[in-house]
């Protein structure tokens, strides 16, 4: 359980970014996908992350400080978003070198729409993930929105889809803002990863 949640900062570039040795993990997704109702989620405040009706609001790395002792990472999302092509383009920019050069980056958290099928763009985004061989969860969304069927036959066939170009399935959860549902799992996950990377310090 999260006691302390606090916002740090907004940031256009990695290297503006807080320079404490924090263990970071950040949150990651399509445009709508639900990632700031989660993050309000995780740390038990309504208000800390911004809701929007109007997809793409979020444009810089925001930050927030947990439990004085590690960070969540609040990235623009990929896809659709109304900006011009070029400001695209420029998110595009920053969330990879963000993800690729942030040393303090423990893992990346990769939201997934599980209530649509597999989108090629979630799809590509994960495979490029591997490339850079970036350590990443996927977390399924909006779970509350569909019936358990549909929800179990969503999950499967975008795994099926990853087991394209993928030898064995990333870690995943299913979560539910509205029914409170996948965060302890995230928050327990979070904690071991924290708990591992004292360990090997």
């Amino acid at each position: 359980m999260i006691r302390s949640a606090k916002f740090i900062g907004s940031f256009p570039k990695t290297d503006d970014c807080p320079k404490e040795n924090f263990p970071e993990f950040a949150f990651i997704g399509r445009s709508n996908v639900g990632k700031s109702s989660l993050i309000n989620l995780l740390t038990n405040k309504k208000e800390l992350a911004k809701v929007s009706k109007t997809p793409g609001k979020t444009q810089n790395i925001n930050f927030f400080l947990i439990d004085e002792h590690w960070h969540l990472v609040d990235l623009p999302g990929y896809g659709y978003a109304r900006v011009s092509k070029t400001t695209r383009q420029g998110f595009d920019k920053m969330i990879r070198y963000y993800i690729s050069h942030r040393q303090q980056l423990l893992t990346l958290f990769v939201l997934v729409d599980v209530t649509i099928s597999p989108q090629k763009i979630d799809l590509d985004f994960i495979n490029w993930l591997g490339e850079m061989r970036i350590p990443f969860s996927v977390i399924f969304t909006k779970s509350d929105r569909e019936k358990a069927n549909t929800i179990k036959k969503n999950v499967k066939n975008f795994n099926e889809k990853l087991l394209e170009n993928w030898e064995s399935l990333p870690n995943y959860f299913i979560t539910s803002s509205e029914k409170n549902r996948g965060k302890e799992e995230v928050l327990t996950y979070i904690t071991s990863l924290i708990q591992l990377e004292t360990e090997t310090i």
